[in-house]
């Protein structure tokens, strides 16, 4: 064919040549070409097969899953054990009044459904229980039709610390409880409409539908309506909301005062004495199908450990996951998480195991945000090269990694003083040639051991060391206000409150947020400067000066040394949690 279209474009490069000839012309040779299809070789693929691989960690298992369907599950060999799950989720449904049967309005489509097997696992890899959970398919509803918002808040990590700190500080138990269905509990003011699930089906009314009259898992505003289903429990029953956190709630009587974080279904209780803590255990078990899980003992992945002096918050089990997963092959250790002769910058090459590189950074970022304040400035750094990490990124990362393992058994010590938030601000200017911007940090104490922290780098170019350190001074103040708003609503906290003592380093930084005039050309800096010194006007910041090698915010800037590396942490009360139960038996 390919010589047909030579000989046609030869024709339209003459221009005395009709275009009638050149068709007479593609005709006379396709006959040929029919005459030799025969000779022509096949077409082969000059693609380049390579054979795939998953890893080294990939294994297969030949054991039966979980069913997809309904019909699957019930006459699959473990059907009796599939069909008592499936029956105690209809019950739940059923008693909580979730739908009701009524004939399909005209011009209305029922959502479908689906049914979700799940068996849930023991730690020694034993099966717990069999869990059946029937799922409506939410991906079918329309905005503005089916549902309108669907935001729904969970309390910060923060906040949790924040409140665990008091608890340490009062010595108060705390106790946890968790929200069977929670989803099912939340009012729905949509008018939507599911198909009978298969094997339920009323007797004498299989052609009609289920109107749903509370909400159930699948739905779009499923999150929403639980939220706000529980906010109303909550407020008619005397609680109030943290004006800081919408997922802490507080209740303060002449008898005492209980404090509660929510997070989804999750909840941490904090009370002054045992009845205070029962009478709200009561109050949500008659309003929710409640499980009581005793003394907290780990909330979101992170353990709450009691001691004689306060409580410590450790992730050591889920640093052995990812160390299992990630380093299994490697027993080095390093003292250090950063190596502070290397200088990183991004990869104009090949990427280097861009996949794993991504999984390891975000399991770091867990443990740094949850319980390791140590990891926040190296994990923010290596973040940076997510997209296309090279080789001596992952040397950083292995490094992070023996340093984690050296750091495994490391956890945030709350005691019981001092009995004040004090905050600490540092800033790096422009320690990178090939980046001009500096990197700001701060961590806040309660308790002698950290409850915030932060290490980013700045959004904007500062031209000087007191430029760099009025704005990460700048941010510490937004965190500091944040903070004092909260231990406001706390009961029975000291009134009035005194400023949050900010510790900085830079003396001509404190000179600038102490004038009352700035002449500066710079607007960010003019209106940093303003909101310091209104938080100064104020009195909800002070700040002070603390020399450099007693800044404790000092690693959230930089890399340093291990003599630093250790009296920072020891600053934070960041140490080994078998250290310090051994140090209490002996006392």
């Amino acid at each position: 064919m390919h010589h047909s279209l030579k000989k046609c474009f030869a024709c339209l490069k003459k221009e005395h040549t009709s275009s009638s000839s050149c068709v007479d012309e593609i005709v006379h040779d396709e006959d040929q070409e029919q005459s030799e299809a025969e000779e022509v070789e096949p077409r082969r693929s000059k693609r380049q097969r390579i054979e795939k691989s998953f890893g080294t960690d990939f294994l297969t298992y030949m054991v039966e899953g979980e069913p997809q369907t309904y019909r699957e599950a019930v006459t699959s060999s473990e059907g009796p054990k599939w069909k008592e799950a499936i029956k105690n989720e209809i019950d739940s449904i059923l008693q909580n009044h979730t739908w009701e049967l009524v004939d399909l309005p005209p011009g209305c489509k029922p959502l479908g459904y689906r049914w979700i097997f799940k068996r849930k696992m023991k730690a020694d890899g034993s099966i717990d229980k069999y869990k059946a959970r029937l799922v409506i398919k939410g991906f079918r509803q329309k905005e503005g039709l089916d549902y309108f918002d669907t935001y729904s808040p969970v309390t910060r990590i923060t906040s949790i610390r924040l409140v665990l700190a008091i608890a340490a500080l009062r010595n108060l138990e705390v106790h946890q409880m968790d929200v069977k269905t929670a989803f099912l509990n939340g009012d729905l003011e949509e008018e939507i409409y599911m198909e009978q699930p298969e094997g339920f089906s009323a007797p004498g009314q299989e052609g009609k539908v289920c109107k749903l009259v509370k909400s159930l898992y699948g739905l779009k505003q499923a999150p929403k309506q639980w939220h706000q289903k529980f906010d109303q429990v909550m407020l008619n029953n005397g609680f109030k909301i943290n004006e800081c956190d919408k997922c802490v709630y507080v209740k303060n009587t002449t008898r005492g005062y209980v404090i509660l974080c929510l997070y989804v279904d999750d909840m941490l209780i904090v009370g002054s004495d045992d009845k205070m803590i029962k009478s709200t255990k009561d109050m949500l078990k008659a309003r929710f199908d409640m499980k009581d899980m005793g003394l907290a003992d780990v909330i979101l992945g992170v353990k709450i450990n009691r001691t004689q002096n306060g409580l410590v918050l450790s992730q050591s089990h889920y640093v052995d996951k990812i160390l299992e997963k990630f380093n299994a092959g490697d027993t080095s250790v390093a003292q250090t998480p950063i190596d502070t002769t290397q200088h990183l910058s991004k990869n104009r090459g090949e990427g280097v195991a861009q996949l794993e590189y991504s999984r390891i950074i975000g399991s770091l970022m867990y443990v740094m945000t949850c319980t390791r304040p140590d990891l926040a400035y190296v994990v923010s750094r290596l973040s940076r090269y997510t997209s296309n990490p090279s080789s001596e990124h992952w040397k950083s990362m292995i490094r992070l990694l023996r340093y984690l393992r050296y750091t495994r058994n490391y956890g945030l010590h709350y005691g019981r003083d001092p009995a004040v938030i004090e905050g600490y601000s540092d800033a790096n200017w422009i320690s990178d040639m090939k980046d001009s911007k500096s990197t700001s940090g701060y961590v806040f104490t309660l308790g002698g051991a950290a409850i915030a922290w932060k290490s980013s780098k700045q959004t904007l170019i500062a031209r000087s060391t007191m430029e760099s350190e009025f704005i990460a001074l700048d941010k510490a103040g937004e965190e500091a206000e944040w903070l004092r708003q909260f231990v406001e609503d706390v009961p029975r906290w000291p009134k009035p409150m005194s400023a949050i003592c900010i510790h900085c380093d830079c003396q001509s930084a404190i000179g600038r947020a102490q004038s009352a005039m700035y002449n500066g050309k710079s607007r960010h800096i003019r209106r940093r400067h303003n909101t310091i010194r209104q938080l100064l006007s104020m009195g909800v910041i002070s700040i002070d000066y603390v020399r450099s090698k007693d800044n404790i915010a000092d690693p959230f800037t930089k890399g340093l040394s291990r003599e630093l590396v250790h009296k920072s942490s020891r600053g934070m009360r960041l140490k080994p949690f078998e250290q310090v139960c051994t140090k209490e038996n002996l006392s």
